[in-house]
């Protein structure tokens, strides 16, 4: 079992690595399964928590945040939404993917909700996984994983190559 997590201290950076990773893996000729920031979409909120997802490995984009009004400060995240990314994500067989990517291990994370089964299933499948981790739930997914995660540094070469030898190990194993 191989999982790796990516944390920035520079605002929206994890979204960008991760997202260029899974662009290049995939122009790479790799199978991805699980979900990055749509980076073409340019969010309205204030607070940057306006996004939309896309589901590897060819959509759909999914709005996870909600409309609160201008000026709102609160949590924007749409519950609904990430269900239906869960979902999406869920109902696509493993079979064939090469690593397992999500942008960001989050509060329903946390809570042992979100994608924690499928990340789970996706390690019991030996497909390596790559999550996005911010400082609020670094706590949380430490305890969801345990001594299994290695922490790489936010830059894209060192993440790029953990994810090709990763994907190296695995493809051995089968």
């Amino acid at each position: 079992m191989k999982i790796a997590r990516v944390s920035s201290s520079k605002r929206g950076e994890t979204d960008r690595l991760l997202s260029d990773i899974a662009a290049k893996l995939q122009t790479g000729g790799h199978q991805l399964a699980g979900i990055i920031k749509e980076q073409s979409y340019a969010g309205q909120a204030a607070n940057g928590c306006d996004m939309k997802v896309r589901v590897l490995p060819t959509g759909p984009v999914i709005q996870i945040t909600q409309d609160l009004g201008t000026g709102s400060d609160a949590c924007r995240l749409d519950p609904g939404a990430l269900t239906e990314a869960v979902c999406c994500v869920e109902g696509a067989p493993l079979e064939g993917v090469d690593l397992f990517i999500l942008n960001k291990f989050g509060p329903e994370e946390s809570a042992g909700r979100g994608f924690c089964s499928v990340i789970a299933a996706a390690l019991e499948q030996d497909i390596p996984v790559l999550v996005g981790v911010g400082l609020a739930s670094s706590d949380s997914f430490d305890a969801f994983a345990g001594e299994l995660a290695e922490a790489l540094p936010d830059e894209a070469d060192a993440i790029l190559t953990w994810c090709q030898a990763a994907i190296k190990r695995g493809s051995l194993a089968a």
